[in-house]
Order: C-alpha cells, then sequence, then structure tokens
C-alpha cells in the first residue's frame, strides 16, 4: 500500500510541475499566466458563456479568482461578458479565445488513445471523489 501511494503522490506532484511549466510557457506567449489555460478550455466547452461562479465551481476556483483571470482575459480580446451588469452577465470566449483554446486542447490530447483516455479520467474522478469524501470527513 505504502509502495502504491508514494508512486501516486511523486505521479500527481510531477504532472503538476510539468503541467505549470508548460502552461506558463504557452500562455507566457501571449502574455498570460499558466492558469488561464484551464480558464479558457473550460468556456470553450460552453459557447453561450457561463456565469462567473458557475466557472469559479468548474474551475475549483474562488470567485476572485475568476474575476481577475477574467478581466485579463477580457483586456486581451479573449473573452467578453454579455449583459449589462458586470457581476451577473455570462462570460464566453472570443472568437479568438475559442482558437487558443482549441489549440490547449489539441497539444494536451497528443499520446493517449480515446479508450486509455475514458480509462483514465474514470480512474481519476475515482480517486478525487474519495480524496474529497476523506477531507470532508476527516481520516
Amino acid at each position: 500500500m505504502l509502495h502504491r501511494f508514494e508512486r501516486f503522490s511523486l505521479a500527481i506532484t510531477e504532472i503538476s510541475r510539468y503541467w505549470h511549466q508548460i502552461a506558463g510557457e504557452e500562455m507566457g506567449k501571449y502574455g498570460l499566466k499558466a492558469s488561464h489555460a484551464t480558464y479558457l478550455v473550460t468556456l470553450s466547452r460552453f459557447p453561450d458563456g457561463l456565469t462567473a461562479p458557475r466557472l469559479a465551481e468548474l474551475c475549483g476556483r474562488d470567485k476572485a479568482d475568476v474575476s481577475r483571470m477574467m478581466s485579463i482575459l477580457e483586456a486581451k480580446g479573449l473573452a467578453v461578458r454579455d449583459g449589462a451588469n458586470r457581476y451577473r452577465g455570462n462570460l464566453r470566449l472570443t472568437p479568438e479565445g475559442q482558437a487558443l483554446a482549441q489549440d490547449i486542447s489539441q497539444r494536451a490530447r497528443s499520446g493517449l488513445t480515446e479508450e486509455t483516455r475514458r480509462i483514465f479520467y474514470s480512474a481519476l474522478d475515482s480517486i478525487t471523489e474519495n480524496l474529497r469524501k476523506i477531507c470532508q470527513e476527516g481520516l
């Protein structure tokens, strides 16, 4: 059991480190931060847009982070906010933002078959749910 835990912990740490490095380099080309990649890809799945609270929920971030990051995406012409109310309008990608999100998604797809990806995400969802329950209920 300990060997599995160590292997899992190391893999998650390495994945996170490499993801941040790659995302930082890629997003840096556009004057953006690594975390913008998550917002871009998430918003690309919702062409009609999302409210800030829903985007925060889907990305696992707080509303303040969404507000800061989306302000930058809006200033760069990659996202817009629909509606007159700044806090309740839907956030959606512009065509430029959609193109960038598609580029990010395409790069992330390389190297895995659909079957391998399906199994991986199923296992990852189970692990995430198990860890969530442990954190909520305590050890």
